[in-house]
């Protein structure tokens, strides 16, 4: 009884060495995950391949791998269904199993850390381990070769140490748990090898000592060999264990927000023309609230009674043109890292029941700063405490969402102070092309205030008391519309504009006042009931030491009639004009001698007055014939570049900047915050006044339609054609390149055909589009 035991115990050596060589993989890349739902995952499948094959030991080969591919599928399955459970994702296993299959590996390598065990998180793994113990079983007890049996495990832990990579802190426990794990399977005797005896005893002595002889060879042949692998790898093996293990999600790209997404402070005006939009349905919960010690509202928060700010996107990024959100998105679960709070603020905790209605995109709308979200699958940037949902928002889904609402010490904010340095740069950086005035006006609301919130209450109650709120105001935040929002005529349109300039413009000019800011974009929402279109608006935030990001309200006070901006700011130069310049004092001096042209030496006044006269205006003519041929040249050339080089989507871009350029020499340039299809339809347009304003009858520029277009050149493929190259780069064809080379040539040679004689003639070398390629290569 006692041999046979050990017999049995020493069977099992191999098998438990392999089950816990595979189990300490599950631990190492456990340390990313929450919980400890995928090491008990990983431990069940090393466990269940490695006893299937122990059990099917005595069936044929070719038999075992479906017999354990069979059971892996049923523990797969189940390991789906209780993380898709512990999760609380809602659909049928099958739409689980599906979408875990397509996007496992992507949202595994995406997944913010710490990872939560999720259908789409566990089912690689899960495989992976059970796979590893089904190759290591089969090799180390069906054909005896233990060592060649722990490769799958060593490559299985490997894998685990790369994907971890410098997320979790060294595992050499684990590491040397693992070496002692495999040692002790090494080292257990089998019954073969107890049982059989010297293999050399029977041979005769001469062959047996040549016999030992050849195998002390061999083996001292091995000994050096792997003391030489020791001593050339050795350096290079230390020198990586102080260094930073290699990320691989760098080298996998997150979710990206849509086009529609990336800049949503532009969907304002938009909002504004249809308030009675319905976006959302909330359901809102304060506890814990903690008012401020002051008792009064820090500047930009919601009086009591009109609910909370739910936060759609934070832009942080200005380039001049545009504000973008510029976030990066990873994949998460329902519970979502949780940064320390600000040190001067407290806390309260918000929870919501949401349902989409028409909101559309992919950003998710959330109360700063959601810490659980449960109904959807969500990505999150921890920079800026904003969600998106991958597979963008559905009308009728329904998600909830738990938030720590900070609210900062009202008495603090008088003395705050600002960071600075590199950690702020981003929100700090002010794009080149500032207007004069803007710059000037920033200087002249901090002039009087030093500290950081009285410059930012300066600014908030300046664009308060001088700017009116109107619903039909243009879209647009460039330097160019901020500059008219700012010191436009109000008869003009200037001196009012939507939520969106109102922000965009404190935000600017803050950081010309050294403060950090950026701009939100958000709804506000009652306690209960829908969220429509005209609750949406922008908002700006300023960021101070120890009381984090606090928000500040521009827009003017209900009822309250904006004084006129030049009652406190008028945009004069800088330097006096020239009528009020003191003339320069003159002293009198004596009156010269008239002199005759006959008292000079003959010959002393050189050449005569007509030849000077004839060789001046030649040589201008030829400085002027040749700046002309040096523009034409150069235009050409840069029509060359544009046409011919680069691959076809920079082809295509640079067709597009042909036409755009025609559009500006012909005195009708479109703003750069315009998608293509508006440029095109307005290119069109422009064909057709341009053609109006020739001879009548003239058919250079084709025939009008009954909406003033133009049958010319078809600007719309080459706008659709622009669009495939920002939306699918490298999609282009040498053929559709050409294409737009062809539509653009023609429509620019329409254009100009259209416009009178002598601005033809200037066309070719006038210098706009020389001084706009220079400002943008690209």
């Amino acid at each position: 009884m006692v041999t046979r035991a050990g017999r049995v115990l020493r069977a099992a050596v191999v098998p438990l060495a392999l089950i816990g060589l595979i189990a300490l993989a599950g631990v190492v890349l456990g340390r990313v995950y929450a919980g400890n739902l995928l090491i008990g995952l990983v431990v069940g499948a090393a466990a269940g391949s490695v006893l299937v094959s122990v059990a099917a030991r005595r069936l044929p080969s070719w038999l075992v791998a479906p017999v354990s591919v069979a059971a892996m599928a049923g523990w797969t399955l189940w390991s789906l269904r209780l993380a898709a459970s512990r999760a609380e994702l809602p659909g049928g296993l099958l739409e689980i199993t599906g979408d875990a299959a397509r996007n496992g590996i992507p949202r595994l390598l995406t997944a913010m850390i710490p990872v939560e065990p999720t259908p789409d998180t566990v089912l690689v793994p899960v495989v992976a381990a059970w796979l590893a113990g089904l190759a290591g079983a089969e090799v180390a007890l069906r054909t005896g070769r233990v060592l060649l049996g722990y490769l799958p495990a060593a490559g299985l832990y490997a894998a685990a140490l790369y994907v971890v990579g410098p997320n979790a802190a060294p595992a050499v426990g684990v590491t040397v748990a693992f070496v002692a794990v495999a040692a002790a399977g090494l080292a257990a005797p089998t019954g073969a090898a107890s049982a059989a005896a010297d293999p050399t005893a029977e041979l005769p002595p001469r062959v047996r000592a040549a016999m030992r002889l050849r195998l002390a060879t061999s083996a001292a042949l091995g000994v050096a060999l792997v003391v030489g692998l020791v001593a050339l790898l050795g350096p290079v093996v230390a020198d990586q264990v102080e260094g930073r293990p290699v990320d691989p999600r760098r080298y996998v790209e997150p979710p990206q927000v849509q086009t529609l997404d990336e800049n949503p402070l532009i969907r304002i005006s938009g909002w504004a023309l249809r308030p009675e939009q319905k976006l959302l349905d909330v359901s809102t919960e304060r506890t814990g609230v903690a008012p401020p010690a002051s008792g009064d509202t820090p500047p930009g928060d919601e009086p009591a009674g009109r609910g909370v700010r739910m936060r759609l996107a934070v832009l942080s990024d200005y380039d001049g043109v545009t504000w973008r959100v510029g976030a990066t998105y990873r994949n998460a679960g329902r519970i979502l890292p949780a940064p320390a709070p600000s040190r001067d603020s407290t806390v309260e905790t918000v929870r919501q029941q949401v349902t989409v209605a028409e909101l559309s995109g992919r950003l998710l709308p959330a109360v700063a700063t959601p810490r659980e979200v449960s109904g959807a699958r969500v990505a999150y940037d921890p920079a800026s405490g904003t969600l998106i949902r991958p597979e963008g928002l559905t009308p009728g889904l329904r998600y909830a969402v738990t938030s720590a609402e900070e609210q900062p010490d009202s008495n603090l904010l008088a003395t705050a102070n600002v960071p600075a340095g590199e950690e702020v740069a981003r929100v700090l950086r002010v794009a080149d092309g500032v207007p004069d005035p803007m710059r000037r006006l920033a200087t002249q609301l901090a002039e009087d205030n030093g500290a950081p919130f009285a410059r930012a209450l300066a600014i908030e109650q300046f664009l308060a008391e001088h700017y009116r709120v109107v619903a039909d105001a243009p879209s647009g935040h460039a330097y160019p519309n901020l500059g008219f929002f700012l010191f436009g005529p109000r008869a003009g349109g200037g001196q009012e504009g939507t939520s969106e300039q109102f922000a965009a413009a404190f935000a600017v000019l803050g950081r010309l006042s050294g403060l950090p800011t950026r701009v939100v974009v958000g709804f506000r929402a009652g306690g209960q009931g829908p969220v429509l279109a005209g609750d949406a608006f922008a908002w700006p935030e300023v960021l101070f030491d120890g009381l984090g990001w606090v928000p500040f309200d521009p827009l003017p006070r209900p009822n309250e009639e904006p004084r006129p901006v030049e009652e406190d700011f008028r945009p004069t130069p800088e330097d006096p004009p020239p009528s009020e310049a003191p003339a320069p004092t003159v002293e009198p001096t004596a009156s010269p001698e008239p002199v005759t042209a006959g008292d000079g030496p003959p010959g002393r006044d050189g050449v005569s007055t007509p030849l000077l006269v004839a060789g001046g205006s030649g040589g201008l003519l030829l400085l002027v014939g040749t700046l002309l041929l040096t523009l034409l040249a150069m235009r050409r050339s840069l029509t060359r570049a544009r046409l011919v080089r680069g691959d076809p989507g920079q082809r295509i871009a640079g067709a597009w900047r042909e036409v755009t350029d025609a559009l500006r020499l012909a005195g009708r340039p479109v703003g750069d915050d315009l998608a293509a299809t508006e440029v095109a339809g307005h290119a069109r347009l422009a064909l057709a006044a341009a053609r109006a304003e020739t001879t009548a009858g003239s058919t250079t520029a084709g025939s009008t339609t009954a909406d003033g277009t133009t049958d010319g050149p078809a600007v719309d493929d080459l706008a659709a054609l622009l669009n495939q190259v920002g939306f699918a780069p490298g999609a282009a064809t040498p053929d559709q390149a050409a294409r737009a080379a062809e539509v653009a040539m023609a429509y620019v040679h329409t254009l100009r055909s259209a416009r009178p004689w002598w601005r033809r003639l200037l066309w070719s070398v006038h210098p706009t589009p020389l001084r706009r390629a220079r400002r943008s290569p690209r």
